[in-house]
């Protein structure tokens, strides 16, 4: 049997303090970043929908078909039904005049940019709830 390395106490709980601190923070980092592209890619995904009924003239069913399709050509990939593109489009409508918002809400998880969009109507009040979800940490429960 190998002997347990005997440490001093307080120099390795601060070694291991460390160690999980910066795990934790690694973590957090990843997730934004990730947070942070999948935005980008539902702001694009909006606006190329947007651009496109425009340009072609096409109707409401072109997400229908892009939810279908895109459910065919990318198996088990999921977040792209025809609710999410709306979503998505809406998402590019509503912020798309304004660069300050589309920085901030780059910072919050979809499902908050979601219930803050059904849930406030109004531009400005909708304004102050992305803004503060950000600065402040909340959870999407508290901007309801």
């Amino acid at each position: 049997m190998k002997d347990k390395l005997v440490l001093p106490e307080s120099g390795y709980s601060f070694l291991l303090k460390e160690i999980k601190e910066r795990i934790t923070s690694a973590r957090i980092n990843a997730s934004r970043s990730i947070n942070k592209e999948l935005i980008r890619l539902y702001w694009d995904i909006g606006r190329m929908i947007v651009l496109k009924q425009k340009k072609y003239k096409w109707g409401d069913n072109i997400v229908e078909n892009l939810a279908k399709d895109l459910q065919e050509e990318i198996p088990g990939n999921f977040g792209f039904s025809s609710r999410n593109l709306w979503q998505m489009r809406r998402f590019y409508e509503e912020y798309k005049h304004s660069p300050i918002l589309q920085q901030v809400v780059a910072e919050l998880p979809w499902g908050q940019n979601l219930v803050i969009l059904q849930m406030v109507k109004n531009a400005e009040e909708r304004e102050y709830y992305i803004k503060a979800t950000a600065e402040m940490g909340w959870s999407s429960c508290q901007t309801e």
